[in-house]
């Protein structure tokens, strides 16, 4: 018998902030948190100037519990502790380490600094005096998640998702599957990335990154049809997953029941994505949470700005809901393109938006692309709705598809 999932707990680390009541505040400003990096003017042949940087301080831990770890797992870590304190587990030491708790983390990649000291051995004069033993560990892939681990002492399963923008969401996913099929009780589940010129140099060889550098409160606009590309920001974001009668037992808070995962390949291109196998992704979703598409009244949409991300999402959406103009809107208009956190980010807070029956609109979305299929896009001042369930999609490099549903208790 498969057993239900809940969510207890969560986390948003990005440019928006880190409690929850700021992050909302700010995204009823109804302004992104994009900046252009001067700093970046160093690189000449790099077309983009703009990004979304956390501009606070995330907490201090340890020195001896964080000595592994670079930023893109602090960043991890400290999305992973926020959750576990929102989920009441902070003082519950004999759970984490009972061997029902496991971690399911991802990111693009590990660090990237650390991988300087490696290089430098490559090249003349070979100087190895810079890789020390957390070298490695800083730079890993599965970083994030060891990292996590190791912090907060759990000995369950782990898994790890580095899989680009689906690193969060696909964490999720199967954390919600080792608990449904009776693996674990408790997953501890997000995604983060630390911003690095280099990531945006990624998208910018591919003419993908917006270069309305002068002008960063204009930009990204997904779905839009003056878009111009994809801004990268960086943060964390995490759920803590439990079983129902599990949560139920020890008197916790339910955020939302998670009902439905679909995920999939496209198994044809590296970089653009393909619309029929993203709609499969979806209706994967929606058969595992046994509901009708009807039954949806928000879709937290990927909307990276891209011409080729928007129409194939678009489209997928629109034929996975029956040719039906769901509303639909993104955070990535506000903190950017965050990468590996943007499912754990968004996802906890198209939650919170359900349980506060208020969507966030799409920023600059002036005209909508007539090759866009006809959805109902958020605008204005964003949207009172009153549904008892959403979806959240993400889509990243390799044709990799996921599909949340979460379903409001």
């Amino acid at each position: 018998m498969n057993r239900r999932v809940v969510v207890t707990g969560g986390s948003c680390i990005s440019s928006l902030g880190m409690e929850l009541d700021d992050v909302f505040a700010s995204l009823k400003t109804l302004k992104n948190r994009i900046v252009r990096m001067s700093d970046w003017d160093r690189y000449a042949q790099m077309n983009t100037r703009l990004a979304s940087p956390i501009q606070y301080e995330l907490p201090e831990y340890p020195r001896k519990k964080i000595r592994g770890a670079g930023r893109v797992a602090v960043l991890a870590i400290a999305a992973a502790d926020k959750a576990i304190q929102c989920a009441g587990l902070a003082e519950e030491a004999e759970l984490l380490k009972s061997g029902r708790v496991g971690v399911a983390f991802g990111s693009s990649m590990g660090s990237i600094n650390p991988l300087l000291d490696f290089f430098s051995m490559l090249r003349p004069p070979h100087d190895c005096s810079k890789i020390t033993a957390t070298t490695y560990i800083r730079s890993m892939p599965q970083t994030c998640a060891v990292n996590v681990s190791v912090f907060f002492g759990t000995t369950g399963r782990i898994i790890t998702t580095n899989t680009a923008c689906t690193s969060g969401s696909l964490s999720i996913g199967y954390a919600y599957e080792a608990i449904k099929y009776g693996m674990q009780d408790v997953m501890i589940a997000g995604g983060a990335d630390e911003l690095d010129a280099t990531e945006s140099a990624v998208f910018d060889t591919l003419y993908a990154t917006s270069v309305r550098n002068d002008s960063p409160e204009l930009t990204p606009a997904p779905y839009d049809k003056n878009r111009d590309g994809l801004v990268i920001g960086e943060g964390s974001g995490a759920l803590i997953l439990e079983e129902y009668e599990h949560a139920k037992a020890r008197g916790a808070h339910i955020y939302a029941e998670l009902i439905g995962f679909g995920h999939n390949t496209d198994g044809d291109h590296i970089t653009q994505p393909k619309k029929e196998t993203m709609q499969i992704a979806l209706e994967l979703a929606l058969k595992d949470a046994n509901i009708s598409p009807d039954a949806i009244g928000y879709v937290n949409g990927h909307g990276t700005a891209t011409r080729h991300g928007d129409l194939a999402e678009s489209w997928a959406t629109y034929n996975a809901f029956n040719k039906r103009a769901v509303s639909i809107s993104t955070l990535k208009s506000y903190i950017g393109h965050t990468l590996g956190a943007c499912g754990g980010i968004e996802a906890w807070l198209a939650i919170n938006m359900m349980n506060r029956k208020w969507f966030s609109p799409n920023l600059n979305l002036k005209e909508v692309d007539p090759e866009c299929a006809p959805l109902d896009y958020i605008v204005g001042d964003g949207r009172e709705l009153d549904t008892e369930y959403i979806m959240s999609n993400n889509f990243a490099f390799g044709g990799i598809n996921t599909s949340l549903i979460f379903k409001r208790v």
